[in-house]
């Protein structure tokens, strides 16, 4: 049975037979059976049977939650009991900013406790791993959190709190950060991203016009272009660009400054013991 509480997740989580067919590699009328032999052994229906939407019932609620319970640990079934033992492999997601410091520093305690396990890491920006996440392509990322509640069958552990300022020039005189975005060059935060459209929405609230020049999503090369004088910046101060080299001067974005949370974003339940055991490094490495 164990394949149709699988299909039983599928369709759960896509919506309808066809759609969780086309993940899993069934079709629709597989599908289908699948959940008439599961229904007959279990004696009830899991589906209210209306249009074309696969509408779980009472029943098939109570029902799917055992269904993930019970497919995790057959899953798990293999597994070594000893963390030292494990051989499978992980498919981790980073945003460039933390993969050479919180997740170097992780990785070199999960090295320890996993040392046959093998990683797969994958870059990218904060909402392409998101959704890489949820398509099963990525068992754990780490980015920023998105300003819109996320799936129920999702969790997230916060790991970092990171506040924005201005980078300008040192050379430039002023600390009046309005003026400075309305008088100099920006270098703007990629609106593709999660942190550029906190950056957008910042300045759309603070009603400030500023002069566009060039959009990027590369935190350390938008230093780098303050650094040579050609114009100002509103980035997270994060642990990878810090110290900030001497061409460079933060400036306060007063009260109402803006912050990034950066975190975990992984399945629920965990998919396996290694997912557990990067997650519990990441934690440990958390400021307090």
């Amino acid at each position: 049975m164990i394949s149709e509480l699988r299909t039983l997740l599928a369709v759960a989580r896509y919506g309808t037979f066809a759609a969780a067919g086309a993940r899993i590699g069934l079709t629709q009328a597989a599908v289908s059976g699948h959940i008439r032999r599961l229904e007959a052994a279990l004696g009830f229906a899991l589906f209210e049977r209306t249009g074309r939407s696969a509408v779980l019932n009472a029943a098939g609620l109570r029902t799917l939650a055992r269904a993930e319970d019970i497919v995790t640990r057959f899953d798990q079934l293999g597994e070594p009991t000893g963390d030292e033992d494990w051989t499978g492999s992980l498919k981790i997601g980073a945003i460039a900013s933390v993969q050479p410091t919180a997740l170097a520093r992780a990785l070199m305690q999960f090295r320890q406790r996993f040392p046959r396990c093998r990683v797969h890491l994958s870059p990218g920006v904060s909402l392409n791993l998101m959704d890489q996440v949820d398509a099963g392509e990525l068992d754990l990322a780490i980015l920023i959190r998105p300003a819109f509640d996320l799936p129920g069958d999702m969790q997230w552990r916060p790991l970092l709190r990171e506040d924005y300022v201005l980078l300008a020039p040192s050379a430039m005189a002023g600390d009046d950060w309005r003026r400075l975005l309305g008088e100099q060059p920006f270098i703007r935060y990629d609106r593709g991203s999660f942190g550029g459209r906190q950056v957008q929405r910042f300045l759309r609230e603070a009603s400030v016009q500023v002069l566009e020049w060039i959009e990027i999503d590369d935190i350390q090369a938008m230093v780098s272009l303050v650094a040579k004088g050609l114009g100002v910046a509103i980035v997270p101060l994060t642990e990878a660009i810090r110290p900030l080299p001497p061409g460079v001067r933060p400036i306060s974005l007063g009260p109402q400054a803006i912050y990034r949370e950066i975190g975990v974003l992984h399945r629920r339940p965990f998919t396996s013991t290694a997912v557990t055991g990067l997650v519990d490094c990441l934690l440990s490495d958390r400021p307090d």
